[in-house]
């Protein structure tokens, strides 16, 4: 099974797919690691957001997608853009997708109880990627 995980910044979605099979994770091969909604977006960029996103699930067998969740309001709050982003995602339509967003406090737990079998550097992922991996692995190992 593979799962899409996703960090959401700014305008950006980054993107990391991990597939497990028969207890063995892997890294399958992917040239897109971010979408991007320009900052003057409308709703038909929003829309296309979507499309392209579903798109590449499809494309690439991913049956769930894990999203870093972000907070609402304080210091770390996520900003409007990456909300929309986020929406847009969950409201895929015409896909069999499995969307679940990740609370910081159950990534630590997770991680504390199933630590990481490598090194992120390791990977041969992007540095930006970090997050999108580790939300990826946790959406594998949380239950």
């Amino acid at each position: 099974m593979i799962i899409c995980g996703v960090e959401l910044t700014g305008s950006d979605a980054v993107l990391c797919f991990l597939s497990l099979d028969r207890g063995q994770f892997s890294l399958p091969e992917c040239k897109v690691r971010k979408l991007s909604l320009p900052k003057n977006h409308t709703r038909e960029d929003l829309k296309q957001f979507q499309a392209v996103f579903a798109e590449l699930m499809v494309e690439n067998g991913v049956a769930g997608v894990a999203i870093k969740e972000r907070m609402p309001k304080g210091k770390f709050a996520g900003g409007a853009i990456s909300f929309k982003l986020e929406a847009a995602i969950q409201l895929i339509s015409g896909v069999e997708l499995d969307v679940r967003l990740l609370p910081s406090a159950l990534i630590k737990s997770t991680l504390a109880a199933n630590p990481l079998p490598i090194p992120f550097a390791d990977t041969g992922l992007k540095v930006f990627q970090e997050t999108a991996f580790v939300a990826a692995y946790v959406g594998h190992t949380a239950k």
